[in-house]
C-alpha cells in the first residue's frame, strides 16, 4: 500500500561535541498543536539545558507544514540545519528537539550546524519507523445473500467493518485503504453483477 513512513515510537539519542552534550528527542506529530505539545514537554524535562532547537515537519509530500527554531542558538545554526535533516528522511508527521547542555567551548557557527544536525542525523539512525496509509469511510448496502462473501472480500483488500446495521439488508460501515478502494470496488462489481457500489461518507484520513 502506498503511504509515508512515521516515527513508530518516541525516540532518543546523545551525542557529544567537544565537552557540549546533545539529547535529541524525536516523536510523531499529526498537527502542529500535537507538535508544539511535544516540544514543550520536551523542553519541560530537560529544563536545566543550555538551549532547546526544533524541527518539524506534518503532513507529507504537497501538504506539508514545515517549522523550526534556532531555541536561543545563533539565528540559523540549529533549526534550519535540523528541519533541512527531516526533510532529506523521507519522513512525514515528525517532530524533533535538539537539546544542548553548553560545555564551556564555543563550536562557531559551522561547528554549531554539524552539531546539531549530527545530533538529529543519529537519532533518525536508530528511530523506528511505521507506515502511515490514507484510508476513507464507506457505506455499502449489502443484500443478506452475498453478506458473506463481501466480508470475506474486505479482508482479502485489508479493510475493517466499522460498524453494521441488520435490516431489510445490511448497510456496512467500511474503512479502505485509499490505493485499495478501486481494485475493491472492481471485484464487487463482479461479484454483484454491477449492483453494489461503494458510498464515500468521510474525509480523507490517514491511519498506520
Amino acid at each position: 500500500m502506498k503511504g509515508y513512513p512515521i516515527p513508530a515510537q518516541e525516540t532518543r539519542a546523545q551525542t557529544t561535541v567537544m565537552n557540549s552534550r546533545f539529547v535529541c528527542t524525536i516523536a510523531e506529530a499529526r498537527t502542529v498543536d500535537e507538535a508544539m505539545t511535544f516540544i514543550r514537554r520536551v523542553k519541560a524535562t530537560y529544563h536545566d539545558a543550555s538551549s532547546h532547537a526544533y524541527a518539524f515537519r506534518v503532513g507529507f509530500g504537497s501538504s506539508v507544514i514545515d517549522g523550526c527554531n534556532d531555541g536561543g542558538e545563533p539565528g540559523g545554526t540549529a533549526g534550519k540545519p535540523m528541519l533541512a535533516v527531516l526533510q532529506g528522511s523521507g519522513l512525514g508527521d515528525v517532530a524533533c528537539v535538539v537539546s544542548r547542555w553548553f560545555g564551556g567551548t564555543k563550536l562557531g557557527t559551522g561547528g554549531l550546524v554539524r552539531a546539531f544536525s549530527g545530533a538529529l542525523k543519529a537519532a533518525l539512525e536508530v528511530l523506528p519507523r511505521v507506515l502511515r496509509v490514507e484510508r476513507r469511510t464507506f457505506l455499502l448496502d449489502v443484500p443478506y445473500p452475498l453478506y458473506a462473501r463481501v466480508k470475506l472480500l474486505v479482508a482479502a483488500h485489508q479493510g475493517a467493518i466499522a460498524a453494521e446495521e441488520f435490516g431489510a439488508s445490511v448497510l456496512m460501515t467500511l474503512d479502505l485503504a485509499v490505493d485499495g478502494v478501486e481494485p475493491f470496488q472492481a471485484v464487487l462489481s463482479e461479484l454483484s453483477a454491477g449492483q453494489l457500489e461503494l458510498v464515500d461518507v468521510s474525509p480523507s484520513s490517514m491511519s498506520t
